[in-house]
């Protein structure tokens, strides 16, 4: 099943109509598109339940938090579907986004907490030689091109602003992405290429598990 031609149409519409009046009168497409998302992310989770362990996969609501933003436009421009891996033996977050002109397919580890972060760090500064295998593999640049995330200007606190791996070391999130065109996300294979997309990234995503439940030592913390 692919995303309906509807569905973007309708987030289309919407980027140009982003008031309440307006979705009101166009609450049914709203409703239709929710509905197209939420049959996609069950195939999805279905697909990748085959070699992965999904616990859930959340279809993401339309409607901003616009409390402490400057733009106070009430609904997003886009859909989006998080997969959550079940248990801490299964690290990192599917991710996927619909937007006309804007869609992608993405996960990893987005803006994870100090703990998490710090023993990233730490293990990327021992020996950043396994990570670096994965994120040159032939498969994951033509998938991915490279690790992204914000980065530091500097050196964290505790490490070598000298150190050979600072460009990794310094990141603060550590995400992937794929992004497709309009035509590819309503063609009715659309759901392979998630697929597949997601399952190229299982290389990384191990390693990362690797990392996360053990500590400095290699003794198993989870």
């Amino acid at each position: 099943m692919p995303i309906e031609k509807t569905t973007l149409k309708f987030l289309k519409d919407l980027e140009k109509n982003n008031d309440r009046d307006w979705f009101q009168a166009h609450k049914n497409e709203y409703t239709e598109a929710q509905q197209n998302l939420k049959e996609v992310a069950e195939e999805i989770k279905q697909a990748l339940n085959k070699k992965d362990q999904i616990e859930n996969a959340k279809v993401f609501r339309i409607y901003r938090d616009v409390r402490f933003s400057k733009d106070k436009s009430p609904y997003k421009n886009n859909l989006g579907i998080h997969f959550r891996r079940a248990t801490p033996y299964r690290r990192g977050g599917y991710y996927l986004h619909i937007q006309p002109g804007g869609s992608f397919a993405g996960g990893g580890f987005w803006a994870p907490n100090a703990e998490d972060l710090k023993r990233i760090r730490e293990s990327f500064a021992f020996d950043a030689k396994p990570i670096r295998k994965i994120i040159s593999a032939k498969k994951f640049v033509d998938f991915f091109g490279e690790l992204r995330g914000d980065e530091l200007k500097t050196a964290p606190s505790g490490f070598d602003r000298n150190h050979p791996d600072i460009d990794l070391i310094r990141k603060k999130s550590f995400t992937v992405m794929r992004s497709f065109k309009d035509k590819e996300v309503t063609d009715p294979i659309f759901i392979k290429h998630v697929v597949s997309t997601f399952e190229a990234m299982r290389p990384y995503f191990d390693h990362m598990t690797d990392i996360l439940i053990h500590d400095a030592n290699g003794q198993r913390i989870v």
